[in-house]
């Protein structure tokens, strides 16, 4: 039975209420989740708590998606849920809505280097702390593109934009230039396509959670960049005002 995946209706759900479909070891499965799994979309997963009609807490420390379910990795007594147990999830919220901000900035980052070079992300990662980029690119001064392009993510970011968040036909979104800024990777193969649009900036096809409004980022800033190749160029960075920039 596959997961209705609540995050992607609405980013800032904190808490939902779901049916445990399955239990297999120390894994649960529900009808419908808030809980944003890994590998899916380059984040890491979302870890939280599910909370029985009795009160019983399930540390859920890891989420994966395993075609088309999501498996709830918990710690604690599962002697305690069962299959048709209506439980509580509570997601651990700031850790998520970092990463929704810097999710949100690394699609601002990807579209200028795309506009300016054409680069195309060929691989990334998402921390609550750090996110990860690499870059197909063809320029000297690579460095320089990418701190200029850092530089203008910040001042857009500024604008106060309304993220849009909206689903189209396989078919029709496709044909949008530049929907999709994975080297090498078209979205999965499926009817409808959930499109994540910052007008005047980017549009992309994405399944992830993201912030409503680009002002809600404080701005990114550059922790190392690095070459991994004739082409392709790294850079990490984090939240501006964050303990790690």
């Amino acid at each position: 039975m596959a997961t209705r995946l609540l995050f992607q209706e609405d980013s800032y759900l904190k808490e939902f209420k779901a049916l445990v479909t399955r239990v297999d070891g120390n894994k649960v499965y529900l009808d419908a989740t808030a809980f944003h799994p890994r590998p899916s979309g380059g984040l890491d997963a979302d870890t939280g708590r599910l909370i029985t009609p009795e009160g019983y807490e399930l540390r859920v420390v890891d989420t994966i998606a395993e075609n088309g379910e999501v498996a709830h990795i918990v710690e604690g007594d599962l002697q305690r849920i069962s299959v048709g147990t209506r439980v509580r999830g509570v997601i651990d919220w700031k850790r998520r809505y970092r990463m929704m901000q810097l999710h949100t900035a690394s699609h601002v980052l990807a579209a200028i280097l795309y506009e300016r070079y054409g680069a195309r992300v060929t691989g990334g990662h998402i921390s609550p702390d750090m996110a990860r980029d690499d870059f197909e690119i063809n320029v000297d001064d690579w460095k320089k593109a990418i701190t200029e392009a850092i530089e203008e993510t910040n001042n857009i970011l500024k604008r106060c934009i309304e993220v849009k968040i909206y689903w189209l036909p396989r078919e029709e979104a496709l044909k949008i230039p530049g929907i999709v800024k994975l080297a090498d990777r078209i979205p999965p193969s499926m009817e409808q396509l959930r499109i994540v649009e910052i007008p005047g900036v980017d549009i992309q096809a994405d399944g992830g959670p993201h912030v409503r409004n680009t002002c809600e980022i404080p701005g990114i800033v550059a922790v190392k960049l690095q070459s991994r190749g004739r082409r392709r160029k790294r850079v990490y960075y984090t939240l501006a005002g964050s303990s790690t920039d």
